[in-house]
């Protein structure tokens, strides 16, 4: 990957995803055809039409970025608009219908690449947390950092990457005319899949934040894939396996022999919290009419999450740690869930974003976009097939150094335990003051991180639940 090689450089291409096509109508407006659905993107000049036509076999995007006709920033709005939808994916060839080094598959809807002049002094290798896997009949290299997935079209590619497992400068590379070129390690690094060491730190420290330090391979894997907003896999509902085994039953069949029926010996009819946990439900439609209240809302928090002790303890290993209790349990005393509230309706409180400070038991407004904010109370209606938006959405967020500082290899299983804990604190608590409470199953980490300025390795959305004024408990 020397700098003076004599190759003529690989083409970063932009194309349509598969099962994609653009379609001119009347007028030349363009639209989309994929998945038996369609997307109206706009008119555009005679110019940018014909260009346009390109995208089906490779539509090279430096041409795009870097000049200033009126047809290449028409383009540039077509690529953008298609991104975002995800229909597009980018290639790395040895020129226009050429070979395939690599295709560029976009996780996160604003990624596009960039071939960044690398540094032919510096050393580069490859990130802790890129992994190869197989998908069907391809090989894909992954990262949880990345914004994009690669899918290796060439078996030196692959080489390539074995080869930065040690960190590598340029002219340390293989120089042969058919090894992938500098343009290959420039989209590594620029997607955070590969990263440029300091002689003077350790490759962990090189890579990213003293936050990103803390975390192990599999925890980041598990969080980034497990939630919406870093990745373009499906999720959701979809029963994708009812086709090939049938659904588990609802009740264990018995274990054989003797059974000890213990309803005969004693029952809960007289306790209180039996009672309530069997008044729990999730309710996903709220009265708009008569929406929750401020007050009612510092009750629930005051009830449910505020802190209630503080102080430091030594450890059995001499460690000194400091505990800030709520009311709920905690692995090693962490304590690391923070509470957002996106608030649609609710007497008393305005529209808007604000942070539940535990300590002080207040509210802080956080400015975010309304675009946002909307954004954020309509994936909660979503995700739970309500007919109207929650009137609150509240975030659970984690504080992941708070668990990781301590703990290896479970920390992030760790803190979803947590948030199960959390869910049942604040579904009861909004039962016993009858008001509707309704658990949601998967967030989107890149918007709260958007809404928040915080980056999503250091304090992350790991759960949400829904609250407001239930239907039936209105008189």
């Amino acid at each position: 990957m020397s700098a003076d090689r004599s190759r003529a450089p690989a083409l970063l291409l932009a194309k349509l995803g598969p099962g994609v096509s653009l379609d001119e109508e009347a007028g030349g407006v363009l639209r989309a055809r994929f998945d038996r659905d369609t997307l109206l993107l706009g008119k555009f000049s005679a110019a940018a039409l014909c260009r346009a036509s390109e995208f089906a076999k490779g539509l090279p995007l430096s041409a795009v970025v870097e000049n200033e006709a009126p047809e290449d920033k028409e383009l540039r709005g077509l690529i953008q608009r298609l991104a975002l939808h995800g229909l597009v994916e980018y290639r790395l060839s040895r020129g226009t219908g050429g070979r395939d080094i690599v295709v560029i598959e976009p996780q996160m809807r604003d990624y596009r690449p960039n071939l960044q002049k690398l540094d032919a002094t510096r050393r580069f290798v490859l990130s802790r947390f890129a992994y190869l896997r197989r998908r069907g009949e391809d090989l894909i290299l992954e990262c949880p950092l990345a914004g994009a997935a690669f899918r290796l079209c060439d078996a030196r590619a692959a080489s390539a990457i074995a080869l930065l497992a040690t960190p590598r400068s340029l002219a340390e590379l293989p120089s042969e005319p058919d090894f992938p070129g500098d343009e290959f390690l420039a989209l590594l690094v620029d997607c955070r899949i590969a990263f440029a060491t300091d002689p003077g730190k350790a490759l962990r420290a090189c890579e990213g934040d003293e936050d990103l330090a803390l975390w192990e391979f599999h925890d980041l894997l598990f969080h980034v894939r497990s939630t919406n907003g870093r990745h373009a896999n499906p999720t959701g509902g979809l029963y994708a396996h009812a086709d090939l085994v049938p659904q588990p039953p609802a009740v264990r069949p018995a274990w054989p022999g003797p059974a000890i029926e213990l309803g005969k010996i004693a029952d809960a009819s007289d306790s209180a919290i039996a009672a309530l946990l069997r008044r729990r439900r999730s309710e996903r439609i709220f009265d708009d009419a008569h929406p929750i209240t401020l007050a009612e809302v510092a009750r629930f928090l005051d009830g449910a999450a505020r802190i209630v002790s503080r102080q430091r303890l030594i450890e059995a290993d001499g460690e000194e740690i400091e505990i800030a209790a709520r009311p709920y349990p905690s692995g090693g005393a962490s304590y690391e869930l923070e509470l957002y509230l996106a608030v649609d309706k609710c007497d008393g409180l305005a529209r808007g974003f604000y942070h539940y400070d535990a300590d002080r038991h207040a509210l802080v407004a956080i400015e975010v976009t309304q675009r946002q904010l909307e954004a954020i109370i309509d994936d909660g209606q979503f995700a739970m097939g309500a007919p109207r938006p929650p009137q609150i959405m509240i975030t659970m967020a984690a504080r992941f150094g708070r668990v990781s500082w301590k703990y290896s290899g479970f920390a992030y299983a760790l803190v979803l335990k947590h948030v199960g804990v959390v869910m049942q604190t604040l579904y009861l608590v909004a039962t016993e003051m009858e008001l509707g409470a309704c658990a949601i199953g998967v967030g989107d980490i890149d918007l709260f991180a958007r809404m928040t300025g915080l980056p999503f390795h250091v304090e992350g959305a790991v759960g949400q639940m829904a609250i407001g004024r239930a239907v039936q408990n209105v008189s």
